[in-house]
């Protein structure tokens, strides 16, 4: 996909669109850009299309039985886009790493235990500690240099607790960016294993660094390290293609993930959704060449919003970004709670964006935007901010 392509503007009113046809039960107004919800508004690569037709066009379409070719190209994936290599009986096929999340907290803690998590961070992360019982340990991120670490003397903290069993890592973070080093992942690996926590690494965005960043998989470290650690994984985010339910969850440790297969099995969830299972096969079969032109794309869009907003917006100060299409403002110089700005964006601008304060605590003060645009699309949303904060 060229980047003449990546500027093309897709309709999607009328498609059963969260993003864009939800947009309008939940903000109450018409024509609002909106720049919230974590997908794209791009077309997934024309092979993927190909292959979804094709299969559609046979007419029958019952349970999917032979996952030979979907293993083979996942293992293949990982091989040669982050130099890991990975058994197929590691892989557990779930319908989206929501959903997986919410199942590893079951199979792996007890009510009333404790899960560690880093605030500001996606907000399910809360929803499936909290709806299975166990509590939130905040790990909170520093922010030093209009860019965010990780405080490791209060990790040290939060893990050693007798009741924290899990850490929840987002790798690469939603909503702040950061690619997380090799340093950082050891120590967390070091941390974890000195305290018995069990790591749940959430890597959906790693496809998704800037240019010139990569992407480490926990599963390097944990091999290194030896240290028991639990990987979610996705082609979702990355070919656009969430709304097809699929998710990988990768266990290298049999005891573990014999459990988890259990939960699996315990909750019904055998089968994979046939056009999830042929789209993922696609994906990273075909789609490699069109993801080194999206992330150049991405890495653009992000420099032009980052310029757009310290010249015609100064008082919103855009966080220092590695990767995902999503960016972290923070409002707090204009002297309004993030609920406020939300609003006044959506009543006056016609635009949506999500407000900090639901990514948990270190989120008040901020708001996040969804780049993952045609650039026109983006221009015209920095437009209606500016038009009301100007």
């Amino acid at each position: 996909m060229t980047k003449v392509e990546f500027d093309k503007v897709i309709d999607r009113y009328n498609t059963n669109s969260y993003k864009w046809d939800e947009a309008k039960k939940f903000f109450g107004e018409k024509n609002v850009i909106p720049m919230w919800v974590a997908d794209m508004d791009f077309e997934s690569p024309k092979q993927v299309q190909e292959v979804l037709t094709k299969r559609a066009k046979h007419g029958v379409y019952g349970y999917a039985g032979d996952y030979e070719e979907y293993y083979k190209s996942i293992t293949q994936w990982f091989l040669n886009r982050f130099g890991i290599s990975i058994e197929k009986e590691w892989i557990s096929i779930t319908p989206g790493v929501v959903p997986a999340l919410n199942m590893i907290i079951r199979t792996f803690t007890n009510p009333g235990d404790k899960v560690v998590l880093q605030s500001p961070v996606y907000p399910p992360f809360f929803d499936a500690i909290r709806k299975n019982g166990c509590h939130v340990a905040n790990n909170v991120l520093k922010r030093s240099s209009n860019k965010y670490y990780i405080d490791f003397d209060d990790l040290e903290i939060k893990l050693s607790d007798s009741r924290a069993k899990l850490l929840l890592l987002c790798s690469p973070h939603n909503p702040v960016g950061r690619v997380w080093s090799r340093e950082e992942l050891v120590k967390i690996a070091k941390l974890c294993k000195k305290h018995g926590v069990l790591i749940v690494s959430d890597e959906i965005h790693s496809d998704l660094t800037f240019i010139n960043e990569q992407h480490i998989s926990f599963l390097q470290i944990a091999t290194e390290e030896k240290v028991p650690t639990i990987l979610c994984t996705s082609a979702a985010k990355t070919f656009n293609i969430a709304g097809l339910q699929i998710s990988n969850v990768i266990i290298p440790d049999e005891f573990i993930r014999e459990e988890f297969k259990n939960t699996l099995k315990a909750n019904g969830i055998s089968k994979p959704n046939i056009f999830g299972l042929t789209a993922q096969t696609a994906c990273y079969k075909y789609g490699e060449p069109w993801l080194d032109n999206l992330r150049h794309y991405l890495t653009d869009n992000y420099l032009y919003l980052e310029d757009y907003i310290q010249k015609n917006i100064p008082q919103i100060k855009v966080t220092k970004s590695e990767g995902t299409f999503l960016a972290w403002l923070d409002i707090r110089e204009t002297s309004m709670s993030s609920n406020k700005i939300y609003t006044k964006l959506i009543k006056e601008g016609k635009v949506a964006l999500l407000p900090g304060n639901r990514f948990g605590e270190g989120g008040e003060g901020f708001l996040r935007i969804n780049f993952g645009c045609p650039r026109e699309l983006l221009d015209r949303g920095l437009k209606r901010i500016s038009k009301v904060l100007t």
